[in-house]
């Protein structure tokens, strides 16, 4: 027998949940089209090279790698995956869009404001929110230096989200730069703040009370510990933690971000509607060794954890192409997004009525013409009408249109 489940970690989609994610991806494409972005797509296979550059972090190690075919593939003398894979699926939409850019950066105007929306894989542990299959839904900003990008990108993202019909939650900001001048101002040795900022990514499950004896377990000073946890606990309820920072860490904290940081929270507030809060936190770290200035993420109480986040990588499209360009991202987690729809009882607001026709059973063809052409009509009127044969059991067919959004059954009999 052939097995009737999708594979670990991948998922079939219902017809109930499908109608909510397509208007959910028209209901963003509309909101980024605003802010002028373009939407573009890439393939969902990348080069080995590509993918395992040391640009995305742990994501190398969950890579579904694709084997090499025919003569390549020898597997009697391998002895790395470089030897059986020459590429494999893409784990994000960053890495295949810098790719792009670089590829085609001569045809693109400058700033190229990129939206890409795809699915990607990772070899995960598949959890609530989590699949080794998912959607993700990208904006960019590439050859922007200016921080204008990165409060374009909160703003887009930010409407977006309350255009789903989102509201209460919070974009945390931070800055890579700050976090590694506040590392260094407590003690931490320069070559081990990778692994440092690791730790203080498990803030949220961990605890921060349990993160000095972490980062004590790990080899690392006590006395360094404790140093930035009272910063970051100081930072937190003092109404300026920027100018806080700034008065503690002195020279190091100078060239750090700060001044940026303050400009895009004073523009965002001045420009928002007030839906979001805009939170800056220094514990936020983000998991991408490719991100070199500004940080942030999208936390939603109801889930609990992230559901999007993105910032600044200026360094990447040189790996590619030889020039600097400076880059910035912001990406939603479109399938935690549409897991807390789904747990809200979200239906999708119609645009006209949606009307079901059961058919009976051995109805004339000059009725079924005149039927036919009655829907017609409608359709090009704005309605939805869905033709189909009535079956025996109607109150269970009935029941299942009413569960895909149709207001509206009629009954159609052969004498009528």
């Amino acid at each position: 027998m052939l097995k009737l489940k999708p594979v670990t970690g991948m998922r079939d989609i219902m017809p109930g949940e499908m109608i909510i994610r397509d208007w959910c991806t028209a209901k963003i494409k509309e909101t980024y089209r605003k802010y002028g972005f373009t939407p573009i797509d890439t393939p969902s296979v990348e080069s080995y090279e590509n993918l395992h550059s040391k640009e995305g972090g742990d994501n190398e190690k969950l890579i579904f790698g694709i084997l090499k075919r025919g003569e390549k593939l020898n597997l009697s003398e391998a002895k790395t995956e470089a030897d059986v894979s020459d590429s494999g699926l893409r784990y994000d939409l960053t890495v295949p869009l810098v790719r792009y850019y670089s590829c085609h950066r001569e045809e693109l105007p400058s700033p190229f404001k990129a939206l890409q929306i795809g699915n990607v894989w990772r070899a995960d542990r598949p959890q609530r929110g989590r699949f080794r299959q998912f959607t993700q839904c990208d904006i960019d900003i590439l050859g922007d230096p200016t921080n204008f990008a990165e409060t374009e990108l909160i703003l887009a993202t930010s409407e977006a989200l309350c255009n789903l019909g989102l509201s209460g939650f919070s974009v945390r900001i931070n800055d890579r730069r700050l976090l590694k001048a506040t590392a260094l101002w407590a003690g931490f040795p320069e070559e081990s703040l990778e692994q440092v900022f690791i730790t203080l990514d498990k803030m949220d499950k961990a605890g921060e009370e349990n993160i000095p004896g972490m980062l004590e377990e790990e080899g690392f000073d006590r006395n360094a510990a404790d140093k930035w946890m009272k910063l970051y606990s100081d930072a937190r309820s003092d109404s300026d933690p920027l100018g806080l920072i700034e008065r503690e860490t002195g020279d190091l904290g100078k060239d750090a971000g700060i001044e940026n940081l303050r400009e895009i929270m004073d523009c965002v507030k001045a420009a928002g509607t007030g839906s979001f809060i805009l939170d800056f936190d220094l514990s936020l770290v983000r998991g991408m060794s490719y991100y070199t200035g500004t940080i942030f993420e999208i936390a939603m109480p109801e889930y609990g954890g992230s559901c999007g986040g993105g910032g600044r990588y200026d360094e990447m499209v040189s790996r590619f192409s030889g020039q600097s360009v400076p880059a910035c991202g912001f990406s939603i987690g479109f399938e935690r997004i549409i897991m807390l729809l789904m747990e809200k009882g979200f239906r999708v607001p119609g645009s006209g009525t949606h009307e079901a026709w059961l058919i009976e059973k051995g109805i004339s063809p000059e009725r079924l013409s005149e039927i036919m052409k009655e829907a017609a009509v409608k359709r090009s009127e704005g309605c939805t009408v869905l033709t189909t044969v009535m079956k025996k059991n109607k109150k269970f067919q009935k029941e299942q249109l009413s569960a895909l959004g149709y207001e509206e059954i009629r009954e159609i009999f052969r004498d009528r």
